[in-house]
């Protein structure tokens, strides 16, 4: 299998160890470009008897109690808040996320792992159906072990988000996560084994890419979940197809935010920079393009430009940095390469877009405007602090230039007429999650995924515990 994780995941050379086999897995700190640590991962063999194991274990673990795998589960973020610190640190070190955002993304864990303990029996339960004379009703039962693969830019909550309501349905869990961040992967390993969960209910692979295709065609793997890049969710929606097995993906995103003529400029230009600057830049929900109106474009340019401008690169360890390295230089000169495409083609450079002169991976807040059809800024997705303004003529315009993409995973409408608002953003955008005078944001209550080249399925809610049980009919007849 050929996975190309572009921008969603950075897939690091996995060179063997010559006398065991095992691929080694190398982390570097994104501030410095230091090596951090090298680790010895499994080997396919090794992969596949761990897929087996957990096979057997959901035989066991899908009898049982709600209430039990209820009780672990609280452990499980009972756990994660107590070592919010050391989860976070690492965080910072393996892909340079900020301390503070790191400590924020332990707790949404947590959250979510209380979240579907207190909620998956109610949302699992029987359904009746009304029927002449015998008894019919709907039953949701776990399938078995789910594969997942999952990114680096949230190492914690991308894995905790399949994880929690995929364990509290029944299944058991393989991760295959980012090989950069090997360090989280086993953390989360940890975390559940810390918790109570039985041997083999969550376990982690530390494989290269190309051992995935065997996991996804063996018995032992029930359904397969990912989190990435259009190319790594064809090639693993390939794998799965052929071995007719169910998929979930969560793909890339060129969210857009639309800003009307009757915004409040100052209230855009702080939801356009929160929902710009989330994670660095480095999130498939992070709004991407600004599709203004243009009676209002010139005081939205100067009041989001002056607060893009503002924020300081600085240590991701500090708790008052807003902005860390990226993930590495490698997809630092990528996101450069967009930039500076973009303006040979016609773009507008309106701040940042140049590379500081130290060691790391390092990108400052920038913003594009004059954005159009055919520059990289409007046609694809820009996984860094890249802003693109495009400019539209009315609201049905904007509407148009927003629908006029291969993504449709997030997007906004920003605007004083909140009944317009809804109206655009309940029937008009084509995307999975609309919101108004809001940045875009996952959260367990609410479905999360998307449409179009951003995948299909979701996760959170009652719609993603969901996606992995057998929606069973029964009929019993006296």
């Amino acid at each position: 299998m050929t996975e190309d994780y572009s921008q969603h995941q950075t897939e690091a050379h996995s060179p063997a160890d010559a006398d065991s086999g095992r691929p080694l897995l190398k982390t570097h700190n994104p501030a410095t470009g230091q090596l951090l640590r090298t680790y010895h991962g499994h080997t396919r063999e090794e992969a596949l008897a761990i897929a087996r194991r957990a096979h057997e274990a959901f035989k066991g673990w899908r009898k049982v109690p709600f209430s039990e795998r209820a009780m672990v589960m609280r452990s499980a973020a009972a756990c994660l808040r107590r070592r919010k610190e050391e989860f976070a640190a690492l965080m910072t070190a393996e892909m340079g996320k900020t301390r503070t955002e790191g400590l924020g993304e332990i707790e949404k864990c947590a959250f979510n792992c209380d979240y579907f303990a207190d909620h998956a029996e109610a949302v699992l339960a029987r359904e009746p159906i009304e029927w002449d004379g015998p008894k019919a009703f709907v039953t949701f039962n776990p399938l078995g072990a789910i594969l997942a693969i999952m990114p680096w830019n949230f190492p914690f909550w991308q894995v905790f988000r399949f994880a929690a309501p995929s364990l509290m349905a029944g299944n058991t869990a393989v991760l295959k996560h980012a090989s950069n961040v090997p360090g989280c992967a086993l953390a989360i390993e940890d975390v559940f084994r810390e918790a109570g969960f039985p041997a083999n209910i969550f376990s982690t692979l530390l494989i290269p890419s190309h051992d995935i295709e065997a996991l996804i065609a063996n018995p032992a793997i029930a359904a397969v979940t990912l989190t990435g890049s259009v190319a790594a969710g064809q090639s693993v929606a390939a794998a799965a197809g052929r071995n007719l097995k169910k998929s979930v993906l969560e793909l890339g995103g060129s969210d857009a935010y639309l800003v009307l003529e009757d915004a409040d400029i100052e209230r855009a230009a702080t939801v356009a920079t929160a929902a710009r600057m989330v994670n660095g830049g480095q999130s498939c929900i992070a709004g991407k393009r600004f599709i203004v109106v243009s009676a209002v474009k010139e005081a939205f340019e100067k009041a989001f430009t002056a607060k893009m401008h503002a924020i300081q690169m600085g240590d991701p360890s500090e708790p008052d940095t807003k902005l860390g390295p990226l993930v590495s230089v490698e997809a630092r000169d990528g996101v450069h390469r967009q930039v500076q495409d973009s303006i040979a083609k016609g773009a507008f450079l309106l701040c940042g877009g140049k590379i500081p002169d130290k060691p790391g991976a390092w990108y400052p807040p920038t913003v594009l405007s004059d954005v159009k059809s055919g520059q990289p800024a409007h046609d694809e997705e820009v996984f860094g602090p890249v802003a693109a303004i495009i400019e539209a003529r009315d609201e049905h315009d904007a509407i148009r230039i927003a629908n006029d993409s291969q993504f449709g995973l997030g997007s906004g409408v920003i605007t004083s007429d909140i009944a317009r608002g809804e109206r655009i953003a309940a029937e008009m955008l084509e995307a999975g999650m609309s919101f108004v005078n809001d940045n875009v944001r996952s959260d367990p209550r609410m479905p999360f995924g998307g449409v179009k080249h951003s995948g299909y399925g979701r996760e959170c809610s009652h719609f993603g515990i969901r996606e992995f049980v057998n929606i069973k009919s029964v009929l019993v007849c006296d």
